[in-house]
């Protein structure tokens, strides 16, 4: 599929494409939405095994940031960027001339878009792009990585989720496995164990997993492993018509995004009495604290009040949920839906 196609079958604002001579990299940025606000979304640098995959990924992600942004209930929209780099991700100069000229593309958009990191995409790098552009986030003189914020998110998420499962929020010799133990995960494993709670990793760099300290699950027996969550940190799609018959959990809640592989597995998780915790709530700490902290120049008292208004989100979407008798990811979306509307 062409650029023309994936374009023709999009339903975001606008597109940016640009390619880079110098380097070779393509550069594209999806601005999604501005109904509420400005948009935001990280950029990404990968190898993809064409062009238009990486537009692909940009067209898709900036609309689950929309998703994202909206729930947070900030006045911000959803974007997305990629670097869609040849051959190997640049190094040295090379790419700091790339992300300066990736500055000034996205500075030439006049804040309609505001970037933050992803894949591939660090604090220092960020440094570089902020250099020909003022609309970054989580440079290292604006916040830098946003991974513990997320990671406090999920906490804050799980403690809601937990509540209404089992009655209260309290995590004491509650068990959570957590699946990858990158930046979040990690993160997250050690604000579970502080509370209390029996923390079990899984990651597919067994060596990883280990470093943490804490009981490991093998990577084949993370879904069919008995604990009460089921924290999914790693990599997307996971839960599908083959992985939910095997949970053995009573839910889900973490930092992957897209977790579901359909949007019928809901409903599969729902028959299963599994709780699942709409990932695009569960997740946007990261966001919430870069805009509390860059945009609204709040201390650590008021970053975290934001962080933990992720909780009473969820409280109220499992609410709806149960009222009619809908799954909680449904009730997400209506509650997106309503204020994209309002």
């Amino acid at each position: 599929m062409g650029f023309d196609d994936l374009l023709a079958g999009w339903d975001g604002e606008h597109a940016v494409i640009r390619h880079d001579e110098e380097s070779g990299a393509w550069m594209f940025v999806g601005v999604h939405s501005t109904v509420l606000g400005p948009a935001v979304g990280g950029t990404r640098m990968r190898v993809y095994p064409t062009p238009a995959d990486g537009l692909r990924d940009v067209l898709r992600l900036s609309g689950a940031m929309t998703q994202k942004l909206a729930g947070t209930g900030y006045p911000r929209g959803g974007g997305k960027a990629v670097l869609a780099v040849p051959g190997e991700l640049p190094t040295g100069e090379a790419r700091r001339r790339l992300l300066l000229r990736y500055g000034q593309l996205v500075a030439s958009l006049g804040g309609s878009y505001r970037t933050a990191g992803d894949m591939n995409i660090k604090p220092d790098d960020l440094d570089v792009v902020a250099e020909t552009c003022p609309w970054v986030y989580g440079a290292s003189a604006s916040g830098g990585d946003s991974g513990p914020g997320t990671a406090r998110g999920v906490f804050h998420g799980i403690r809601a989720t937990v509540e209404h499962v089992f009655g209260s929020d309290d995590l004491a010799g509650r068990s959570v496995l957590i699946q990858g133990v990158g930046a979040v995960g990690a993160n997250l494993a050690r604000e579970l164990a502080e509370a209390g709670a029996r923390v079990l990793v899984s990651d597919v760099d067994e060596a990883r997993a280990a470093a943490t300290g804490f009981e490991t699950v093998s990577a084949d027996k993370v879904f069919g492993f008995e604990v009460d969550v089921f924290a999914p940190c790693a990599v997307g799609a996971i839960l599908n018509s083959e992985t939910i018959p095997l949970l053995n959990c009573r839910a889900v809640a973490g930092a992957a995004n897209n977790q579901l592989a359909e949007t019928s597995d809901a409903e599969l998780l729902k028959e299963r009495g599994v709780l699942f915790a709409p990932d695009y709530v569960v997740n946007s700490g990261g966001v919430i604290y870069l805009i509390a902290l860059v945009d609204e120049g709040r201390d650590a008292d008021g970053i975290e009040a934001g962080l933990a208004g992720i909780a009473d989100t969820l409280r109220g979407l499992f609410a709806e949920a149960d009222a009619d008798g809908i799954t909680p990811i449904a009730a997400a979306n209506r509650m997106v839906e309503r204020r994209l509307a309002a």
